[in-house]
């Protein structure tokens, strides 16, 4: 028997050394295909959380609450036994396994430590409920007939930064993430493909899944449920190459957020493949304290309500929609309201924000002094007048100054259906800001093709999106026994109505935190603080993103070579990196696109990062 194996895998490394002298220009592009380029980060001595307003058990329960997500396409059971996307050059040689969480870190995943002792998967992973196969029946086992459950990514995922400093990790809950959804997503796409087709995987994949005392049919009709899900990857990869065209690599902590969420639902689930567009706008994953108190968000400030807008997310990243076949019920949908209301409403805490108190529920993190250099406080002094010359216009007060709180202000207060206190957020013309426009124009641009059946009325993308998501959002609360009340859809709602604009601008909001929030710009596209505030010719033209090693002089990530990391080219449409510029000839009474004020100099800009820091 031992002979015999040995046997097989000199033949198969003979076939193997053939094929590639025949066929090494068609290997290469396997190759390309077949793999992902990750970064390896250095395992950091411990990993700390800062004092962010939220208790560890409630945090613990945000990183992992299920809002309904299907994001992979296959069941949880399916997520923990299958291996990662690397070819071993030996037949047959188990590689480790997907869910590995050191594995998924090199996605930008973090480990959730938060409760020592208590096993859990990454920050933004949940199991889910029963999912649906791709034919819309509960997913089973083939051996067991049990149902299987679902696993998505969770808000968290996107919202849920880390950098480290000297060995030590920091999280910052709500801030930015540095994962790479896409690359991820194609790993996946890749473990797949192996698990069917490369020699032993599928062996030792079947022995997890139905154990070793399986039939031979319980392992073809497992094989039949991978072919089902390897073909709708595909469906999505040929989707993909035909817009490659439009699009541009996101890469570390970006992504096309609102084209995506549009590809999966007008096209995906829709199943119309003419209206699957380009990622042609990543954007930068935006920090999210303090932002159920906002009259409007996204970057281009385009969506109210905090339902339709976390609904909209979840059905972007999967959850289960019937768009298609009226007979079972338009816009059934996976979501999960009661989850998403609980999400938002641990953002926005229990009180009423007050000049005290500052904004209830998740706080912006404060400057972490026993870990990173201490601030200076007579430079951050100096900073402070340079802050309201040079930043109050736009960003407002800092938060924990009276002045912003001066609610009699109607410029920068309103109120909610409820009575309470909503910050309104100006959106600033771009004609004005100058940064990269590709995420409003592409937004404002975007049509999509909808059925009568659908009943929805506005072709433009923004629009219809958002009369898509209330249908689904309206279906939930109509199906629910009994329905739910006019007054408890207001509440759930968030007390905010369903208004949507599409403008040329960008919205600007408080300063507080952005120390933790790099890289800078809409579209991640200014690595440090110290590159935004200075000369905008000298910013950087190509950087890398991947690495998480922080700069608390520049007030960023280091951005050197690194292997496996995204080069970032500003020159590309939709990567600018000009606008919000500090310029010589900045004259105050004549505006010139993209300059906000005259340049300063190294000393002003030390003592404004400074100032940063405290807020």
């Amino acid at each position: 028997m031992r002979g015999w194996r040995i046997a097989k895998i000199v033949g198969v490394l003979v076939i193997l050394v053939i094929g590639y002298a025949a066929f090494k220009d068609d290997i290469a592009k396997a190759w390309q295909d077949f793999h992902v380029r990750l970064v390896e980060h250095p395992t950091p001595k411990k990993t700390v959380w800062l004092d962010q307003g939220i208790t560890k058990e409630k945090l613990s329960w945000f990183y992992h609450a299920d809002q309904g997500t299907r994001t992979f396409g296959f069941p949880y059971e399916w997520f923990m036994a299958l291996e990662q996307p690397t070819i071993s050059w030996v037949p047959f040689t188990r590689v480790g396994l997907l869910s590995d969480p050191a594995y998924l870190d090199r996605y930008g995943f973090i480990a959730d430590t938060i409760i020592p002792g208590k096993e859990a998967l990454p920050i933004g992973f949940a199991k889910g409920s029963v999912m649906l196969d791709p034919t819309g029946a509960p997913w089973k086992n083939p051996r067991t007939k049990q149902e299987m459950y679902g696993v998505g990514l969770t808000c968290a995922a996107c919202h849920t930064g880390s950098f480290t400093y000297n060995d030590t990790a920091v999280v910052i809950d709500g801030g930015p993430a540095l994962t790479n959804l896409f690359g991820m997503k194609q790993g996946m796409g890749i473990s797949l493909a192996l698990t069917r087709y490369w020699p032993g995987r599928f062996d030792r994949f079947a022995d997890r899944i139905l154990g070793p005392d399986s039939t031979i049919d319980d392992r073809e009709t497992l094989k039949t449920q991978l072919d089902q899900v390897l073909a709708q990857y595909k469906q999505v990869k040929d989707l993909e190459e035909r817009v490659a065209a439009q699009s541009i690599l996101e890469g570390y902590g970006r992504l096309d957020a609102l084209n995506r969420i549009g590809n999966q639902v007008f096209s995906l689930d829709l199943k119309k493949p003419e209206n699957y567009a380009g990622s042609s706008a990543p954007v930068h994953f935006p920090r999210i304290w303090n932002t159920p108190w906002f009259d409007w968000v996204q970057y281009n400030g385009s969506i109210m309500q905090p339902m339709v807008r976390n609904a909209g997310e979840s059905l972007g990243v999967s959850a289960e929609l019937n768009l298609t076949e009226p007979s079972k019920g338009l816009y059934k949908s996976s979501v999960n309201l009661k989850k998403l209301f609980e999400m938002e409403q641990m953002m926005k805490g229990d009180t009423q924000p007050n000049a005290k108190d500052g904004f209830p529920g998740l706080k912006s993190p404060k400057w972490p002094a026993d870990i990173l250099p201490a601030i200076d406080q007579t430079l951050a002094a100096q900073g402070a007048e340079l802050y309201k010359i040079r930043c109050q216009g736009c960003h407002r007060p800092p938060v924990t100054s009276e002045a912003f709180w001066d609610f009699n202000n109607k410029d920068w207060w309103t109120k909610n259906q409820a009575g309470e206190a909503i910050l309104k957020v100006e959106n600033i013309k771009i004609a004005h800001i100058g940064t990269d426009p590709a995420q409003a124009a592409d937004m404002l641009a975007r049509k999509v093709a909808v059925p009568e059946h659908l009943g929805i009325k506005d072709s433009r993308f923004a629009f219809a999106l958002g009369e898509l998501v209330e249908k689904t959002v309206n279906y939930i609360y109509d199906n629910r026994t009994p329905p739910t009340s006019p007054a408890e859809r207001k509440r759930t709602d968030g007390y905010m109505p369903n208004e949507l604009r599409g403008e040329l601008a960008y919205k600007v909001r408080p300063l507080n935190g952005v120390w933790a929030t790099p890289p800078y710009l809409h579209n991640g596209s200014v690595p440090t603080i110290d590159d935004l505030l200075g000369d905008p010719e000298q910013r950087p033209k190509k950087f890398y993103l991947g690495s998480r090693e922080y700069d608390p002089v520049k007030l960023g990530y280091k951005t050197d070579p690194i292997a496996g990391g995204f080069e970032l080219d500003t020159s590309i449409r939709g990567n600018s990196n000009r606008g919000h510029e500090f310029r010589k000839d900045y004259d105050e009474n004549k505006e010139i696109e993209g300059v906000i004020g005259p340049a300063l100099s190294a000393d002003e800009r030390k003592a404004l990062i400074e100032y940063l820091k405290t807020l």
